[in-house]
């Protein structure tokens, strides 16, 4: 059985300034900044359960396709996480990293049979999350 989740909710991509990179989204698509610190700024759509993180990198080599550092897909219940990275390895693909971003949010890093990095995690809801 599946993991139940809210569908590929975010990209991380990188960049080399997060602020002015953020500023962007904000200005167009009225994002909102739900954590920062100074490497990276995740910013969410009000009303959506998106997330667009910018992740500071030096080494940012942007093609036509851009520099996207992971994806990632977010839990509807944290208790779930073991269920998920059970999935995952059982699917061919290998944990990188596991733990808690903050006390009740759960995350995991992965590879998938290509080797993409993915992230499967839990956030506690936000202020402009949709109404359940």
């Amino acid at each position: 059985m599946s993991v139940a989740s809210y569908g590929l909710t975010h990209l991380a991509v990188a960049v080399q300034d997060p602020a002015r990179a953020f500023a962007f989204y904000e200005a167009v698509f009225g994002m909102v900044a739900v954590f920062r610190d100074e490497n990276l700024i995740q910013a969410q759509t009000p009303g959506a359960r998106d997330v667009l993180v910018f992740e500071r990198s030096g080494n940012v080599v942007v093609t036509d396709t851009g520099g996207i550092a992971h994806f990632g897909f977010r839990l509807q219940n944290p208790a779930t996480i073991g269920h998920a990275a059970a999935l995952i390895i059982a699917a061919g693909g290998r944990i990188e990293e596991q733990g808690e971003f903050v006390p009740g949010e759960p995350y995991l890093f992965a590879r998938d049979r290509d080797g993409y990095l993915i992230e499967v995690w839990y956030e506690i809801p936000t202020s402009v999350d949709p109404a359940l």
